[in-house]
């Protein structure tokens, strides 16, 4: 991608791209650079038809994410710069993660250590969620006079029952791993020793899919959350439709009946 990266890491692996926040001194922290780089990232991934899944992650062992840089907001504040409100839109890194909506590929958030704020908000934007023991997962923004801006206030109504949400929301009260395991905010927890083969398991599996299968997947089910059913059967997917015509939709029965491993074109 164009420039050097300073606050991330990027790596390709076979189909796989890991992208790792990489600003553990201050536990990963987001400030304005970190936000124009990940917004680079997306964009490359988002154009490269070797890549079918991400695996986003934290550096360190400490946390995955503890959301902005206070640091570098008080500076603003103290400047005089307007605060934000919800989205991001004319900041730098728009859109970020958090408002890519029509984002396909599947995002694996891998997540050890701290997700407060904006990183628990870039997690909940992901697909999938694995989470080591040691996760612990909170939205203290109302503690700062703040709002969870980065879609952690709508997100967290949609992905937990309402009055829990809204008290961790209104009190800004951590969650553990294995609360939200329970809650099913999450996809697994286990010992921080395991999180990287649980992670390549997640992987594997998806990998083993039609990558045009798994974008229509995910485009048809988050219109599902806000749609009625009936609707929904209504409605012309993008990704469906690429399916549907595809390669792929004939190589999935062929290879089954032909007794072999179905090799995906995402054509």
């Amino acid at each position: 991608m164009a420039g050097e990266l300073t606050r991330l890491r990027y790596a390709k692996k076979g189909r796989v791209g890991y992208v790792t926040l990489d600003r553990p001194e201050v536990l990963n922290a987001m400030d304005l650079r970190m936000h124009e780089e990940l917004r680079g990232v997306w964009d490359e991934i988002e154009a490269d038809d070797d890549v079918w899944v991400v695996v986003l992650a934290g550096a360190g062992e400490r946390a995955f994410s503890v959301g902005q840089d206070l640091k570098e907001l008080a500076e603003r504040v103290r400047a005089g710069t307007s605060l934000s409100t919800f989205g991001s839109r004319g900041r730098p890194g728009y859109p970020r993660l958090t408002e890519r909506f029509a984002f396909a590929k599947p995002v694996i958030a891998r997540v050890q250590g701290f997700a407060m704020g904006g990183g628990f908000e870039l997690a909940l934007a992901c697909d999938i969620i694995v989470a080591a023991e040691d996760a612990v997962f909170a939205l203290p923004e109302a503690k700062l006079g703040l709002v969870a801006g980065a879609g952690g206030v709508f997100r967290l109504a949609q992905q937990l029952p309402y009055r829990a949400a809204l008290g961790h929301l209104m009190t800004g009260r951590r969650l553990s791993a294995r609360r939200a395991l329970e809650y099913g905010l999450v996809n697994d927890v286990v010992p921080a020793g395991e999180l990287d083969a649980c992670v390549d398991g997640w992987v594997r599996d998806i990998l083993r899919c039609a990558p045009l299968s798994v974008r229509a997947v995910k485009e048809a089910a988050a219109q599902a959350v806000t749609t009625p059913l009936e609707r929904s059967f209504a409605t012309r997917h993008v990704w469906e439709e690429r399916r549907m015509h595809s390669r792929d939709a004939l190589e999935g029965p062929l290879a089954f009946v032909e007794k072999r491993e179905p090799e995906w074109t995402c054509t």
